[in-house]
């Protein structure tokens, strides 16, 4: 009979972001990752078979958990309100912290196929997101006309990924939210 995990998976994650976060994929040692998350090297190595398959659960689950709350928004897609709480949450979730997914593509994302993979989905999906949003509010006039709904999506997007690197340096959302106003103020009717 197969022996009952010692561990809650989600709680190993969890904690496996913020060291991640803090070292990136480089700088984790297994040390620090088995320390932090209660694991042992053994179960370790039997649950995952090798740091890289940990990180890219890690980053599935920060995917699943974290990103997809925030990104709900541009789904429910209600024209700049749905931009406007995006941006809301996203500070607050990267706030002091950066974004584990950014910080992936930028270490890994040259080499590693998978996280270039996965980085190319997460800013395609929110380009559409915000193409998405950025086509209702104009047909509500939430905001001006003649606004190029395409280049303006991917200026939001590259935003996204700007305040993920940005917050790690800010001492606070104060920075991330003036930034926020400052870029969305323009767009309004």
């Amino acid at each position: 009979m197969p022996r009952k995990a010692l561990y809650n998976l989600d709680d190993v994650l969890s904690q496996a972001i913020d060291v991640f976060l803090e070292y990136g994929y480089h700088g984790a040692i297994m040390e620090e990752l088995i320390a932090r998350t209660d694991f042992n090297r053994r179960g370790f190595y039997l649950e995952f078979g090798s740091k890289l398959s940990f990180f890219y659960k890690v980053v599935e689950y920060y995917q699943t958990r974290r990103l997809a709350p925030v990104m709900a928004h541009l789904d429910d897609n209600q024209g700049m309100i749905s931009v406007s709480l995006f941006f809301k949450d996203y500070v607050q979730l990267i706030n002091g912290r950066g974004c584990l997914l950014v910080s992936a593509i930028t270490e890994l994302g040259f080499d590693n196929e998978h996280i270039r993979d996965v980085g190319r989905h997460y800013l395609d999906q929110l380009q559409i997101g915000f193409i998405g949003c950025l086509e209702k509010a104009l047909q509500h006039q939430q905001i001006r006309a003649g606004i190029n709904i395409e280049s303006t999506a991917l200026q939001l997007t590259s935003y996204v990924q700007g305040f993920a690197v940005n917050a790690v340096l800010a001492s606070g959302t104060d920075e991330l939210t003036l930034a926020t106003n400052a870029l969305l103020g323009p767009l309004e009717n």
